[in-house]
């Protein structure tokens, strides 16, 4: 193997996120740069930026780095600037949804300033599969159609996302999928008998009413309610199913609880007993492990969804924001319900009907990751063929 490195820096992604959706964008798009190195037989170095916070990386390795990034490192030339000037590639997934403006300018303003240094310092950018918009202010729709133009690769991962970033003048465009649908997990062993197991993911951020407690997301149902009766439901099943409240947003103490899953989980649990509370996961391949040894599954954590579709257990996304059926629908997958348009009993009798069709589901799933990864396999080789460029350069 050659000894000299190609270094690839990453941006926007999280080795220690609570949301273990952020965390498994990185965990997955690792992977595929690891797959890459071997097919070319090369070493490949890889720096990750990454807010400062007291929990360990759940990615690790001899290839990777982790750099703390904070406001004065991003202003500082000798910060993230001259971390971008030595790298060979920058890659930015936008955390997965963030390429936008509905979650307000500060985070919006962020992203646009790493590009615009990593486009100052000259290093090729690729923008990997995400979410892209929507954007609702004039400014923002400018600044996003000028990075995206200078940018090696953008990538999304749905076809709503393709369209706006069509809208805003960015024509070449690959229509990817969501880069977890590469997540690694331990495979559960066979079972036979018992239990059926049901997996509820639920949300804190929807128990909750949002960020503000407003419902800023616009649904049209009780969210509470539902997740109440959803558990009612199944506990009282003929087939003698085995609930399981299922975190994906886990916050540590002593940090603010309103996005937390496990809170609420575990409130729900005391409320519902016999149900099962799913440990308070360490890393998102952990979780996955977890959702794979379920028979049906539910969620609003778009990300807890994506574990349990590519590991083969039928699911019923619960969709708060257009990216949920942007990305399953874009693969054929249509099973997905949408608290913000549906009624609360519309959400829970398709619920019910998953769960009566969920071989169904599962034989849909399948077909539908199929789809998924090979449009994950376009995405693969254009970021090869930008690597293989660097390294020559």
């Amino acid at each position: 193997m050659s000894q000299t490195s190609i270094n690839i820096c990453l941006i926007m992604h999280s080795t220690r996120s609570d949301n273990l959706g952020v965390g498994a964008l990185t965990v997955s798009e690792v992977e595929i740069i690891r797959d890459i190195a071997r097919e070319l037989d090369r070493k490949i170095d890889i720096t990750i930026m990454d807010w400062k916070d007291a929990r360990a990386p759940y990615v690790s390795g001899p290839d990777v780095s982790v750099v703390d990034l904070d406001g004065a490192m991003m202003r500082s030339p000798k910060g993230y600037f001259a971390i971008a000037r030595r790298a060979d590639l920058v890659i930015d997934i936008g955390a997965g949804d963030s390429f936008a403006d509905i979650y307000g300018t500060g985070r919006l303003r962020r992203m646009f300033l790493l590009k615009a240094l990593t486009h100052l310092a000259g290093t090729p950018l690729v923008m990997a599969p995400q979410t892209i918009g929507p954007f609702t202010r004039k400014t923002s729709r400018l600044a996003a159609r000028a990075t995206m133009k200078r940018c090696a690769i953008v990538a999304t991962r749905d076809a709503m996302s393709t369209q706006a970033a069509r809208d805003l003048g960015c024509d070449t465009v690959i229509e990817a999928s969501d880069v977890a649908l590469r997540l690694p997990y331990t495979a559960p062993a066979p079972r036979t008998g018992g239990s059926v197991r049901v997996g509820i993911n639920v949300s804190g951020l929807l128990m909750g009413g949002g960020y503000t407690g407003r419902n800023e997301f616009g649904l049209k149902i009780d969210y509470p309610g539902l997740i109440r009766d959803l558990i009612r439901h199944f506990q009282s099943h003929p087939d003698g199913c085995e609930v399981h409240l299922v975190s994906h947003v886990i916050v540590r103490e002593g940090r603010m609880t309103g996005e937390d899953d496990y809170s609420a989980s575990t409130a729900l649990a005391a409320e519902f007993p016999g149900t099962v509370l799913a440990p308070a996961f360490a890393s998102p391949s952990e979780a996955k492990s977890y959702i794979a040894d379920l028979d049906f599954f539910m969620g609003a954590r778009m990300h807890a969804c994506i574990a349990a579709f590519s590991s083969g257990v039928p699911v019923v996304p619960m969709a708060y924001s257009r990216k949920f059926a942007g990305l399953f629908g874009t693969i054929g997958y249509n099973h997905t319900v949408d608290c913000t348009c549906q009624s609360s009993d519309f959400i829970f009798e398709t619920i019910k009907q998953g769960y009566v069709d969920r071989a169904l589901l599962a034989t849909d799933a399948a077909k539908a990751l199929e789809i998924g990864l090979d449009r994950l396999s376009v995405y693969q080789l254009a970021l090869r063929r930008v690597i293989t460029a660097c390294a020559k350069a």
